[in-house]
């Protein structure tokens, strides 16, 4: 049941815009892979990095913060990649809204799924995940597992694409769940004693309000990440797991769940997310390109009263 507080107020024009826009997208999404993957991901990347410059000056900053000790032609060449694999994105998107789920399970593809089901039995837990390589692939762990899954998202300024994503999102069994209505949702599971799995994206950017005050370097520069996720984990006594992402070719990827936090080791939940921290960078370092750089992820600075922090000292031993 997806929830969706902002769509469900959508006016008459709206609505007909949702429609056009999902009907397009699906018509589009039953081309071959050949054609969506090779002929419209180029075309693509060249409106958005040749003839648009999209987020260009936000990228090259990021770059540069992130890889200093890099030349430029070398940092060049991450932000080409990069562009090209957004538009793979953005096909992908587009591909999501008729995509069968044999297909999904073949694009994204769980090496240690077996293993992971053993592990985790009847527990509920929680999945972190970053903008790296396709998250919004992680929609499939929903297929063949019959407890709640839920999708924790925010909500889009336009009423119209926050509707087409939640469509998206939901089509193979995933809730969509706003993050304001993350904690009712939770509580409403453990009330009715169900398992439940929660997905967080948790390398958005935070603010001063939502943040633990924790400042972690990342990628080179102090970065303040939202504290939900050791919240929870640490309240509910949920396990958590990075999601280890690589891609295999375009809109192809394998991916293994990580275990941070078993649930019962007596740590801080900002340790818990200390840990997340340090693999998602260890990912970053190892495929740059694959990570979401147009993101203006460093917006605040520390003050100088502000304590730094290294993420990489909080890895298990």
């Amino acid at each position: 049941m997806a929830q969706n507080n902002k769509g469900d107020k959508m006016n008459p024009l709206q609505w007909v815009a949702y429609w056009l826009l999902l009907g397009s997208a699906k018509l589009v999404g039953l081309l071959p892979y050949c054609i969506l993957y090779k002929v419209l991901a180029p075309f693509i990347y060249f409106i958005l990095y040749r003839l648009v410059g999209y987020r260009k000056r936000v990228v090259r900053r990021n770059l540069a913060g992130a890889f200093p000790k890099k030349s430029e032609a070398e940092r060049r060449e991450i932000e080409r990649k990069f562009y090209r694999h957004l538009a793979t994105i953005f096909v992908d998107v587009i591909d999501l809204t008729s995509m069968s789920p044999r297909e999904l399970k073949r694009r994204m593809h769980i090496t240690n799924l077996d293993e992971f089901d053993r592990q985790v039995g009847s527990s509920s837990w929680i999945g972190a995940l970053g903008h790296y390589g396709e998250w919004e692939y992680f929609c499939s762990f929903a297929i063949g597992h019959n407890y709640p899954n839920l999708g924790v998202y925010h909500p889009l300024s336009s009423k119209v694409m926050d509707r087409f994503m939640i469509h998206m999102r939901t089509r193979f069994g995933m809730e969509a769940i706003p993050m304001f209505n993350l904690g009712r949702r939770v509580l409403q599971c453990i009330k009715e004693q169900k398992q439940m799995a929660i997905g967080l994206i948790a390398d958005q950017r935070s603010t001063i309000k939502l943040s633990d005050k924790r400042w972690r370097m990342f990628l080179n520069q102090p970065t303040l990440f939202i504290a939900g996720m050791g919240h929870y984990a640490k309240r509910f006594g949920m396990p958590v797991y990075v999601l280890d992402i690589d891609q295999v070719k375009p809109s192809y990827y394998t991916c293994r769940f990580e275990q941070i936090y078993d649930g019962k080791e007596d740590i801080s939940d900002v340790e818990i997310v200390d840990r997340y921290v340090a693999k998602l960078e260890d990912m970053i370092r190892r495929r740059p390109e694959l990570w979401l750089w147009s993101h203006n992820r460093w917006k605040h600075t520390p003050s100088a009263e502000d304590v730094i922090y290294n993420p990489h000292d909080s890895l298990p031993k």
